[in-house]
């Protein structure tokens, strides 16, 4: 029988990348995203029968549980969630952060991410499925200006080994995937739109690209069951680690 993924934030990026990954490796999708007219389009180059669209907000929660509960018996057999819907707000110092933005990152990073696993989990159990969550090296390395979108995904790496306690001796398998430097929209909509800034981030980097991290959720999707990748961190041979910073007084 085919297998069937549910994946979030499928309108672009990281979300875009793994439904052609998976449907191309024969799975069915159901595809997840805020922008109807991009999921339409998904669904019009991969076919009907490989897509199924579901536009909703997924911070809405009464939108996300209609959107679940009125779909199709053919579609409600899930084999695998990929929680990849996320974002990052702003850059600036904590002191200086926008409380909103704050607000809008935990919405939709931890919030909406607990609720739709929370719902999808029973049908998970009773299959022997998998989840993977998308996490960030921002989880373990801070940085200045990542203060809450880094606490935000800290929580997505703890919630995922969470569960891989929880759900002992069920079969299903939890799997936290934490890239660094990936280009996308994310710089993008971090900054407010700013292509420039995007542009400068990425220039001569080599980041890694959204089709490495698809590609590595599928490899993590189909190892044998029973195998768990727990926690799967990766960056660009570009990306290390900085050093601490030190604030010196004068004299």
């Amino acid at each position: 029988m085919t297998p069937t993924a549910f994946i979030t934030g499928a309108t672009s990026g990281i979300g875009a990348a793994a439904v052609d990954e998976f449907v191309g490796a024969g799975w069915r999708v159901i595809a997840t995203g805020r922008r109807a007219d991009r999921l339409a389009a998904l669904q019009a180059r991969l076919g009907a029968e490989a897509v199924h669209a579901l536009p909703f907000d997924i911070a809405d929660e009464a939108a996300v549980a209609a959107a679940i509960d009125a779909l199709p018996a053919a579609w409600r057999d899930i084999d695998l969630l990929i929680n990849n819907a996320g974002l990052a707000l702003g850059t600036r110092p904590a002191q200086e952060a926008s409380l909103d933005d704050w607000r809008t990152m935990i919405a939709t990073n931890v919030t909406a991410l607990v609720g739709l696993t929370h719902r999808l989990l029973p049908g998970l159990v009773a299959r022997k499925g998998a989840i993977i969550n998308l996490s960030s090296v921002a989880a373990t390395y801070p940085y200045a200006g990542g203060n809450v979108y880094g606490g935000t995904k800290a929580f997505v790496e703890q919630f995922s080994l969470g569960l891989r306690s929880d759900l002992h001796g069920k079969g299903v398998r939890v799997t936290s995937i934490e890239p660094g430097m990936v280009e996308t929209e994310f710089t993008t909509v971090r900054t407010g739109g700013d292509q420039a800034a995007s542009d400068a981030l990425y220039k001569g980097a080599d980041p890694m690209t959204a089709e490495d991290i698809a590609a590595t959720m599928l490899w993590v999707a189909t190892l044998p069951p029973h195998l768990n990748i727990n926690r799967l961190e990766l960056m660009p041979v570009s990306q290390s680690f900085a050093g601490f910073q030190v604030a010196r007084g004068e004299g």
